[in-house]
């Protein structure tokens, strides 16, 4: 076994000594094989994303009290829609070059998967899961929106390896160059491109903005999560327009965007525009809403848990009435008995007391359907043993 076979000298203008990078992590000689296993850097910071972000996902649907079995569920769906999504957008984004090369559209290892293919085909798998399982969709989609920025935040590392991914030519401090960066530019501007950049010079890390801005974004969603959340689908939607702002500015420098067609349209920006246009109007406008008239937020299974959630209110409200009538009625009849003749007083105890009959009834009924529910859900529990 041979780790980091491969050096790349990555320099940075701020450093006077390169950064030694691999891309690959190590090679593997099996009797079996002609060639060595090999196991690329980006493969293993993508699972050390992924295996995070799961992680906090996993502690989040156990807090919101949601199905481990079905989340397993959504996590094996959404991240096989996640991978089919992002090959097919890169596939169609490309079409001139695949239609007349269609043994390469499923060879994945030789790169192409597009990161908002990606996210539109998991959350369509993650959907269709929740939809049979019975989850609260919105709160999944909270859920994953958090998930989904501890990932593509340390998953862009894995550009780093490669050296990918990066922007056009900068005189900022931290610009990058390397003999790949150099090798990819001279390409692009053989090939004619519109874009002018030289070669020899550093570029835009647009893999570091990324990543800082994700990690960023995860703890300012955190916080709103915690403190702040007014309605399930908050987060997503606070997702979709930070990410999509990101997205938006940093794709205006790469060098290696898909475009629309034979357009000058970068397909990835106009996305992110509407992105930040359409989650932003809602998230507004559902943040007000929700201020105005506030709910209750379920972090629960939401078809199996809703109705009993409501019945223990009620009668946690209910109880609470009773006691205040009933502390009421002592005050008073204490006071009556000082003063026998107040008639004022008399007439408020037999309010009070109409007030705590209603209020123990309420109590008695939403106790009644708590009870009824639990012995169901008990009786389920008990079936499924």
């Amino acid at each position: 076994m041979t780790f980091c076979p491969d050096k790349t000298e990555v320099f940075f203008s701020f450093l006077e000594n390169p950064i030694n990078v691999s891309s690959v992590f190590c090679e593997i000689n099996l009797p079996f094989m002609e060639g060595p296993l090999t196991i690329r850097w980006y493969g293993v910071i993508i699972a050390f994303g992924l295996t995070l972000a799961v992680l906090f996902g996993g502690r989040k649907a156990y807090v919101w009290k949601m199905d481990i079995n079905k989340m397993l569920d959504v996590l094996i769906y959404g991240a096989l829609g996640g991978i089919i999504g992002a090959r097919l957008y890169y596939v169609f984004s490309k079409w001139d070059y695949y239609s007349v090369n269609p043994e390469e559209i499923f060879q994945i290892w030789n790169g192409g998967l597009a990161i908002y293919g990606g996210l539109i085909g998991g959350i369509i798998a993650g959907i269709i899961v929740c939809k049979v399982e019975k989850l609260n969709i919105l709160n999944l989609l909270d859920l994953c929106g958090m998930s989904f920025l501890i990932g593509q935040g340390i998953g862009r590392w894995g550009n780093f390896a490669n050296q990918e991914a990066f922007g056009t030519n900068t005189d900022l401090p931290w610009g990058m160059y390397s003999v790949k960066t150099e090798a990819y530019l001279t390409s692009l501007v053989n090939s004619g491109s519109d874009i002018i950049v030289d070669p020899k010079a550093p570029v835009h890390p647009t893999f570091l903005y990324e990543s800082i801005w994700c990690i960023l974004s995860f703890i300012i969603l955190y916080i709103v999560c915690q403190k702040f959340r007014k309605f399930s689908g908050q987060i997503i939607l606070g997702y979709g327009f930070l990410y999509g702002i990101e997205r938006a500015i940093v794709e205006g420098m790469r060098t290696d965007s898909l475009y629309i067609g034979d357009t000058n349209i970068r397909t990835s920006q106009l996305l992110s525009l509407l992105l930040v246009i359409v989650c932003g109007a809602l998230l507004v406008v559902l943040t007000v809403k929700y201020t105005k008239n506030p709910k209750p937020i379920e972090g629960v299974d939401y078809f199996n848990e809703i109705p009993l959630y409501r019945h223990r209110k009620k009668a946690a409200d209910a109880k609470a009435l009773v006691e205040k009538y009933t502390e009421e009625l002592t005050v008073l009849k204490a006071k009556l008995e000082a003063d026998v003749e107040d008639k004022p007083k008399k007439g408020k105890i037999e309010a009070i007391e109409e007030k705590l009959k209603k209020a123990q009834s309420d109590f008695e009924k939403a106790q009644a359907k708590v009870e009824a529910q639990d012995a169901k859900k008990a009786a389920k529990k008990a079936k499924a043993k």
